[in-house]
């Protein structure tokens, strides 16, 4: 069975499966509620019920002391629809909007996507969710103080465990400690989430640009668009240096089969004679400029070297983008800078 949930003062309303969780089921449709766990024990997601019928079967009840089921609280992370329902609840509308936690995590998986790309994956401490907007970024804290920080790369959807793509740095001290000394099990501490660089639930058609890894938040927004079933045009250009600094191209067709709204360009700045390149050859935001010379109508979202988004930024904008509408990731908050040794 399908029911519809209608939430106050909002008014917004989702439908929710017999078999799922009114925090999933909001979830997934982009509705954006507190959470700190999905597990039951914490009581962040705390809800209203004002009209409709509702059970907790299968549910994990630790968190209860934490709400007054007699006033009509419910935990919608437990709690499941038997029928149409009206609750009252706090959406969070802003990045600002949602709690920036420390703590604990243990690397889960290390595997090199490229010759100089590492995905890692992130396993948080148990019934501990970090809640986030696809595309924030989170920030290592090292033991010296120093911070360094890189973005999601995965879906909200699927927190479970946060996955990272990081690109060596020559010279640079973490990604060293990354590519050759950390191993699966270790334990790292973060602070999450972070940015203001997030899909924004508006009409308009989408551009993403994206350059190296900045690939990564991006990966993220277009994972939500398509669990949401986003009905909006939405453009993926993604420049790299020559063919084989490309990845994940599997997925990318598997969101391409996913998504009619989807399409995708590859851009090549400097293609190798044995990479047998037919495709686009040059700077990623002179294709864009290529395809759409008029962008007033279009959202973009930019992701990666700042030099590659400030370019963008004011050529798009000099060409009739309302700066509004232009959302940017530039990497120099993550530039991964030596340790001073003097």
């Amino acid at each position: 069975m399908t029911y519809v949930v209608t939430t106050e003062p909002e008014q917004h309303r989702f439908m929710c499966e017999d078999h799922e969780t009114l925090l999933d089921a909001a979830l997934r449709q982009g509705l954006v509620i507190p959470y700190g766990c999905r597990s039951g024990s914490c009581g962040a997601c705390k809800g209203r019920i004002l009209e409709g019928t509702f059970d907790y079967e299968h549910a994990n009840l630790s968190g209860l002391n934490k709400i007054d089921p007699e006033s009509g609280d419910i935990l919608l992370c437990q709690a499941r629809a038997k029928s149409d329902l009206r609750i009252a609840v706090r959406e969070i509308e802003r990045a600002e909007e949602i709690e920036i936690k420390q703590m604990p995590c243990r690397v889960s998986e290390l595997q090199k996507l490229t010759h100089d790309v590492m995905q890692m994956y992130l396993t948080l401490p148990a019934n501990e969710r970090l809640q986030y907007l696809a595309g924030q970024y989170l920030v290592f804290l090292l033991r010296d103080g120093r911070r360094r920080a890189f973005s999601i790369a995965n879906a909200p959807e699927h927190d479970e465990r946060l996955e990272l793509h990081i690109r060596y740095v020559r010279d640079g001290d973490f990604t060293h400690y990354v590519f050759n000394e950390l191993k699966v099990r270790d334990i790292l501490r973060i602070e999450a989430p972070l940015g203001n660089f997030y899909l924004r639930h508006h009409d308009f058609p989408i551009i993403f640009v994206a350059g190296g890894t900045g690939f990564a938040p991006i990966k993220a927004m277009i994972e939500q668009a398509i669990i949401e079933q986003l009905k909006r045009p939405m453009l993926l250009y993604w420049g790299v240096q020559s063919k084989r600094d490309f990845y994940q191209l599997d997925l990318i067709e598997s969101w391409l089969k996913q998504s009619p709204y989807l399409q995708f360009i590859p851009v090549l700045s400097e293609p190798n004679a044995t990479d047998n390149w037919q495709g686009r050859v040059g700077w990623v935001h002179e294709a864009v400029l290529a395809d759409v010379p008029d962008l007033a109508t279009y959202e973009i979202y930019a992701s990666g070297p700042p030099i590659m988004v400030a370019t963008a930024q004011a050529e798009f904008t000099a060409l009739g983008l309302p700066v509004e509408q232009f959302f940017s990731d530039p990497f120099e908050y993550a530039y991964d800078r030596p340790k001073k040794t003097g």
